[in-house]
């Protein structure tokens, strides 16, 4: 069953911000010991299958996108490759790409997904192929994987080719195929999450869609895709937004206490037009089941917001099994460009509520 994120629950937000879902200010873009001469942005942590935070060789590992600093911070996205990020001590370190070079591979570069460890020692990484090695610059994505195995080590070593999880959009999904586009317009078909339903071991991915069929501009949509004996199959997306939101990024799923949750980020600039006193951030919605139905938290869906003096600080938030949220530093007060993981954070869950809460950083 797909359930809609309506008008009538984004128009609860017309009111005052409730303390709890506001991000405290950040006052500055640590670099911590990341390399200067690099932005970062888009991270997740390496999760097991139950999507709990996982270690490698005793290592702390996250994965996030970086690219050369160029000076403008928009061409950061033609550009993208997935690097490991260890968090030790309270500090991030870059050690380097994730998959190798000169694969050969038909995408131009690397987009958000995410790093699953399973119980037999496979490190999967699932990610967004973005444009064409053809031709630069285009906004074409696609879901793909690559895998290693952990070595005597207990580091990931041969990676295996990367290849699409999907082929088509299947009724459901309007093609991201366009080779022109615009940032916060373009049509989605990226952010590959893995999800195990503990109900009964089926295996999904979430991924950030548009809904297809729409009558609406604004038809964003969390689509997920079901691993068969044949591999993975696209079935209705979970939530839609139509006519209120044009991107649900980040989609990704969380079992928590019995219940369901399912999370994107979001820009003030992608909600339609009429809707646009609506801020950037988390939003989210829970179900009994996958099946659903889904209702937004805390009635009108969002869960952490940026203060509302600085509405762009953060961005690009991702929630794992143990309730941990990260993000990066987007804009900050004087305008600079971040360009960093952000201070982790907590959240609190019950039932339909969700709460914010200082995480160690």
């Amino acid at each position: 069953m797909t359930s809609a994120w309506t008008e009538r629950h984004v128009r609860l937000l017309d009111g005052p911000r409730d303390p709890a879902a506001l991000i405290p200010v950040v006052g500055q873009a640590d670099r911590s010991a990341l390399d200067p001469a690099r932005l970062y942005w888009d991270m997740w942590p390496v999760q097991d299958a139950a999507g709990f935070p996982a270690t490698l060789a005793g290592r702390e590992m996250w994965m996030a996108l970086t690219a050369p600093d160029r000076g403008d911070p928009a061409l950061r996205h033609f550009e993208a490759k997935i690097h490991w990020l260890e968090r030790k001590d309270g500090r991030w370190h870059d050690c380097g790409p994730v998959l190798p070079e000169g694969q050969g591979v038909a995408y131009e570069r690397e987009w958000a997904g995410c790093a699953l460890l399973d119980e037999a020692g496979m490190l999967t990484l699932f990610f967004t192929a973005a444009g064409t090695a053809s031709r630069a610059g285009g906004y074409q994505q696609e879901l793909w994987e690559a895998h290693a195995r952990l070595g005597p080590d207990g580091w990931p070593a041969d990676w295996s080719a990367p290849r699409p999880i999907v082929t088509g959009y299947a009724p459901h999904y309007m093609p991201a195929d366009a080779h022109e586009g615009e940032a916060g317009k373009i049509k989605a078909f990226r952010d590959p999450a893995y999800f195990r339903d503990p109900a009964d071991g089926a295996e999904y991915i979430a991924f950030t869609a548009s809904l297809a069929g729409s009558d609406s501009a604004f038809n964003g949509a969390l689509g997920l895709a079901r691993r068969t004996a044949a591999g993975w199959e696209l079935i209705a997306p979970c939530i839609h937004a139509e006519a209120v939101n044009n991107e649900l990024e980040r989609a990704h799923l969380v079992f928590h206490a019995g219940r369901y949750y399912a999370f994107w980020s979001t820009q003030t600039v992608t909600f339609a037009e009429h809707l646009r006193h609506s801020p950037g951030g988390l939003y989210g919605m829970v179900a009994d089941s996958l099946e659903g139905p889904w209702q937004p938290l805390n009635g009108s869906g969002l869960v952490l917001a940026n203060p509302d003096d600085a509405p762009l600080q953060t961005y690009s938030w991702f929630v794992d099994a143990s309730l941990q949220v990260c993000s990066f530093v987007d804009v900050l007060p004087g305008g600079e460009f971040g360009g960093v993981p952000a201070p982790l954070m907590d959240l609190t869950l019950d039932g339909a509520r969700a709460a914010a809460a200082q995480g160690a950083a």
